[in-house]
């Protein structure tokens, strides 16, 4: 009952902050969430004896993202996947450096090394995720595609969490989430393929309704007269499946390792921040790449 409390809660919230919020407060809702899911990885990485460098990395998540929002100040689409990229590949290259000389005030310079990449793995598998929704909704038709990103990870969730739980009996990766099973995984991949193309066959219809009812702004419609080719949102969205299915078994191997059953405790019924963004950590960076090299190809989506 909480899990579904929480749900109900929480889905409004962030499909509001995705289809109205102006750039900023998107954007900083977007850090909030990377700082507290960088909370709960650099809490875990205790368990595996490492000393974190909290402060420092909550630092330069910040510094990212507010990187991040000048670089989507630029004036046009290519100009944004342009910035935005090399603001996110130059702050991961620099990280590592700043990581490792802020380790060298450590007392055991034997874990020095442990604690910086064990930051820089919270930047990259975290925050730089998060940075690129952040920066996908920026882009022509931002908005809506990461509705169809959502949409479709919480489907395949769905879908693998109830028949899962009703016909699940071989297991999928048993040591490291003993609850997922092979028929879960099979319904997962295919409602997701099937509510990623519903929300791309019908996109206009659900933009126009979503507008009408002051949900979503006409900058993050989706205004194209024709959708992408359904064996491109097939495959796009079997892609974004596949990874969020992993993202989801990544996280549930650093909890097992860890010894922990969830990332945290914020959320009632849901565990922590990461164990609900987990799956969206490994799917996004797909679409990112599918948006851009779109955009680079034809100028738009």
């Amino acid at each position: 009952m909480k899990r579904v409390a929480t749900a109900v809660a929480l889905i409004p919230i962030a499909l509001l902050l995705t289809l109205r919020a102006p750039t900023l407060l998107f954007v900083a809702a977007a850090a909030a969430v990377a700082l507290l899911g960088t909370r709960e990885l650099l809490a875990m990485a205790v368990h595996y004896g490492v000393e974190p460098l909290r402060r420092i990395t909550y630092v330069y998540v910040v510094v990212l993202f507010a990187a991040l929002a000048i670089a989507l100040s630029w004036p046009t689409q290519v100009a944004d996947l342009g910035a935005s990229t090399m603001v996110l590949l130059a702050l991961v290259v620099v990280g590592f450096f700043v990581f490792l000389v802020a380790a060298m005030r450590l007392p055991d310079l034997r874990k020095a090394y442990l604690a910086a990449g064990t930051s820089l793995v919270a930047v990259v598998y975290v925050a730089v995720p998060i940075a690129l929704m952040a920066a996908i909704r920026e882009l022509w038709a931002g908005g809506f595609l990461l509705l169809y990103l959502f949409a479709t990870v919480w489907a395949g969730d769905t879908f693998a969490y109830y028949f899962g739980r009703a016909f699940g009996r071989r297991k999928l990766a048993p040591r490291v989430s003993p609850g997922k099973s092979w028929e879960g995984t099979v319904a997962s991949f295919i409602g997701s393929l099937l509510v990623g193309w519903l929300i791309f066959h019908y996109a206009q219809q659900i933009s126009a309704a979503l507008m009408s009812i002051h949900v979503l702004t006409a900058r993050y419609a989706y205004l194209a007269r024709e959708a992408p080719p359904t064996a491109s949102i097939l495959v796009l969205s079997a892609l974004i499946n596949v990874t969020a299915q992993l993202g989801d078994l990544a996280e549930s191997l650093i909890k097992r390792g860890a010894g922990v059953k969830d990332s945290g405790a914020l959320l009632p019924g849901h565990g922590g921040v990461l164990d609900r963004v987990d799956a969206l950590l490994f799917a996004a960076p797909v679409l990112w790449f599918y948006v851009g090299l779109r955009v680079l190809a034809q100028g738009h989506l």
